[in-house]
């Protein structure tokens, strides 16, 4: 709500502004009738202080290294939710009672089925395709195979889609890993939990029975948690562009899908894995440290520090945890591992890092999980973008109702030629 104004002055002339007030974070400049009220706009590249939306979905204070959803810190739902939880309080505003959560799960196992043609779908690509490419593909085909939750305008359409977005997005994740290794495709076990069944379609074989570890059943679904929503980044501003021209849900997801799959977005915890895996063993982390430090190196430690945060990233604390859980579950032996703990701790007791603030974050624990685990980090992009479906089908939800929404368009600062007469071929 705007509570009061401030001047802009442009020469001669001054422009009130209404500044509005959220419920959390900094006040914010309401410049939309500036360029018509005048002829100037703003010039944000990247959109870094720009809000393109009112939103009640997630608030990050990157100073203060917080994370809510819906008010709810990130490190109390990790602890105390299953993801199944999350998703109901992301989609509808609330945590579900048991009753509620009961319903909703069952819900979302009715739509884990792929229909049965997409199986051939998956084998029109290379083999050697990445997984990213298959689960951009597949995700924008859903739109051709579900007719009949298409109609944006109707709330019970969009939820529809929503559910089955959920619901599909493991199965097809499985099925891409499934191809890429050559072995056959799983149905799913709708016995199983969220986690548990994709876990089982990705690790299971026809010919045994496949048992769900829980510890390892337990740190995907806290993975997934973490990665559930994380406010006005690239790949959700993605699918809030493309939605607001009235796509379909399946094709805004796809869109969104492409987003992450770039390396400044989605494929962080794979570089940040790389790098452990250059540094090689725990001998070698001082040298490396101190390349680290030198402005002149291009060497960077990769998984440490944030765009947003600018204090601890919440949900690596949480991922700081489940780390050691895992690699004593699976007993892993493994340097690589050694190399992550002994970096932590040598960069968490430096002063250097600790003047920075470039403290590890949710990208360098999810890797070593995902590796220890069995991920090929070709896949560590698809477990984002699976995990991050219900936060872009919630705030795909919430664009879609808003009656304030536009279609996106941005502005830009031309600096091509003036228009200048067209010459014939003998002025060329």
């Amino acid at each position: 709500m705007a509570e009061n104004n401030a001047t802009l002055t442009i020469g001669d002339t001054s422009y009130d502004l209404p500044i509005m007030k959220g419920n959390e974070g900094p006040d914010v400049l309401d410049i939309r009738k500036l360029y018509g009220a005048s002829d100037h706009f703003t010039f944000d590249p990247g959109f870094t202080s720009t809000a393109s939306c009112e939103s009640a979905l997630t608030f990050i204070d990157g100073d203060e290294g917080i994370l809510l959803h819906r008010g709810y810190s990130i490190e109390e739902l990790s602890e105390k939710s299953s993801f199944m939880e999350v998703s109901y309080l992301l989609l509808n505003g609330e945590l579900p009672s048991k009753t509620q959560l009961v319903e909703f799960s069952q819900t979302i196992s009715r739509h884990t089925m792929l229909h049965e043609q997409l199986a051939t779908f998956y084998r029109g690509f290379r083999r050697d395709a990445h997984p990213m490419a298959i689960m951009c593909g597949v995700v924008g085909a859903l739109s051709a195979f579900y007719h009949d939750s298409t109609d944006i305008s109707d709330p019970t359409h969009r939820m529809i889609s929503s559910h089955r977005l959920i619901a599909k997005m493991p199965t097809i994740a499985a099925m891409a890993y499934k191809y890429s290794i050559g072995q056959p495709f799983l149905y799913p076990d709708n016995s199983l939990s969220y986690t548990g069944n994709f876990l089982r379609m990705t690790f299971g074989v026809p010919a045994e029975p496949y048992v769900v570890n829980p510890v390892i059943e337990r740190a995907m679904d806290r993975i997934f948690i973490l990665h559930a929503d994380h406010e006005q980044n690239a790949s959700t501003s993605t699918v809030r562009l493309a939605g607001s021209s009235g796509a379909n849900p399946f094709a805004c997801i796809a869109a969104g899908i492409a987003c992450l799959w770039g390396p400044a977005h989605g494929g962080a915890n794979e570089a940040a894995l790389n790098m452990l895996r250059e540094i090689g063993t725990p001998d070698k982390i001082p040298h490396y440290i101190e390349r680290a430090k030198d402005k002149n190196d291009p060497f960077r430690l990769m998984g440490f520090g944030h765009r947003v945060y600018k204090n601890y990233d919440p949900r690596a604390s949480v991922m700081q945890k489940t780390v050691r859980e895992v690699l004593s579950e699976l007993k892993v032996n493994d340097p690589i591992f050694d190399v992550a703990l002994q970096l932590e701790d040598m960069a968490l007791n430096d002063p250097y890092f600790i003047e920075k603030k470039l403290f590890p974050n949710v990208d360098f624990y999810s890797g070593i999980i995902l590796s220890a685990i069995g991920f090929p980090t070709e896949m560590f992009t698809v477990l984002f973008a699976l995990s991050r479906t219900v936060g872009w089908v919630a705030q795909w939800n919430e664009m879609i109702s808003d009656p304030g929404q536009k279609i996106g368009r941005p502005r830009q600062l031309y600096t091509g030629p003036k228009h200048r007469p067209y010459p014939g071929f003998d002025e060329r």
